[in-house]
């Protein structure tokens, strides 16, 4: 039983991090459509600091995941680890098959897509048991020691983030990317608490 849970959750991890990937780079980053959470705090810092993003990246979500490891544990650790590693290789494989889908003219489009895509794709992560990053770890957290969604954790951390953003990008820019949250944060919210499985939550 353990093991076939173990299963259900690793494919559930991986396929969740394919449609992240795709999201992110197929509407995200082919739509210049930036981000909050991690990503969007380490733009912010190259961009205002010139801190390096991949010297920032380790750091801070290193820093984060093992917030996650102290509240939910050794599996929580592992499945995240698994879901990172994934991500990555999806990316650089979307980012070598380069674009698929025909070019979408409207941006509103594009920013609604981007939300849904990674929306779909955190929320299996999230409800399978791990986090896609260290800024999903962050969330879960939150969500679990105080009476917010993890939906709203994600939204108010993005908005935050994106508001900053302004510093160095347009109004305009940072209007499609509160877009884009607003969406993928709600479809956070309904996936992981609709779902059938265990909730990490409520299980720790």
């Amino acid at each position: 039983m353990a093991r076939r849970r173990f299963l259900e959750s690793l494919v559930s991890i991986l396929l969740g991090s394919v449609i992240l990937a795709f999201g992110f780079y197929n509407f995200y980053y082919l739509n210049n459509i930036t981000e909050g959470g991690v990503l969007g705090l380490l733009l912010l810092l190259k961009n205002l600091f010139g801190i390096q993003p991949s010297i920032a990246n380790i750091i801070i979500d290193g820093a984060l995941l093992l917030i996650g490891y102290k509240f939910f544990g050794k599996k929580f650790f592992i499945y995240s680890i698994i879901a990172s590693i994934s991500f990555s290789f999806s990316y650089e494989c979307f980012e070598y098959i380069g674009p698929i889908l025909p070019n979408i003219q409207s941006m509103l489009i594009s920013t609604i897509l981007a939300g849904i895509s990674v929306g779909i794709g955190v929320g299996i992560i999230v409800r399978a048991g791990g986090a896609a990053g260290g800024d999903d770890a962050l969330a879960l957290v939150i969500a679990k020691t105080t009476s917010l969604n993890i939906g709203m954790v994600y939204l108010l951390g993005d908005v935050v983030v994106l508001l900053l953003s302004l510093f160095y990008l347009s109004a305009y820019d940072v209007f499609y990317s509160l877009i884009a949250v607003t969406i993928s944060g709600k479809i956070i919210d309904f996936i992981y608490y609709h779902s059938n499985n265990n909730k990490i939550i409520e299980n720790v």
